[in-house]
């Protein structure tokens, strides 16, 4: 993000931002509520566009579909169909991508082996945060960019998103 500003009628959500992450990275976004993280994130996610400024992801146009293809990202809730089955849900996701990840790995690193013939409405919500997270490598990004990645979690998941998310930085990708 270079210099991006972004208003919603009256309202200021960024004034002059500039944030630049550098591969191999974990960058953390801290602020309260209101400060303009979620904003900053759809910026440079393609999802909105500055006011002012300049907002590029991989030094290109964030909105392109080829620049949005090196990315994984995640919200902090998320939504599946409940009749699909979660190996379903991540061939579904997988199928989108030219070089997919290896799913059944997935699976493992995320503790979802066991649930993968379950379908997506009977997971707990640390199963559904598990899938999301893991999704959101389906298709072997070079970013993560994750919103709030361990909420929801009981300690064992937490363990294993950290050991993931720690392969993930150690395998060369950068995650916001």
């Amino acid at each position: 993000l270079e210099r991006v500003s972004k208003r919603f009628g009256s309202t200021v959500a960024l004034t002059e931002v500039s944030l630049e992450i550098q591969a191999g990275s974990v960058v953390a976004l801290l602020g309260a509520n209101g400060a303009g993280k979620t904003t900053a994130l759809s910026l440079l996610l393609g999802l909105r566009r500055p006011d002012t400024g300049t907002a590029t992801l991989f030094g290109a146009d964030p909105r392109r579909p080829a620049t949005r293809a090196r990315l994984g990202s995640t919200p902090q809730e998320s939504g599946f169909p409940p009749t699909l089955r979660v190996g379903e849900i991540m061939e579904l996701v997988a199928a989108h991508y030219r070089r997919p990840a290896d799913l059944r790995e997935l699976l493992r690193r995320f503790l979802l082996s066991e649930v993968a013939t379950r379908q997506a409405g009977g997971l707990s919500g640390g199963e559904r945060r598990r899938l999301a997270l893991a999704l959101a490598l389906a298709g072997s990004p070079e970013l993560l960019v994750l919103d709030e990645p361990t909420t929801g979690l009981d300690v064992e998941s937490r363990h294993a998103i950290w050991r993931a998310l720690r392969d993930f930085v150690s395998e060369g990708g950068t995650i916001l």
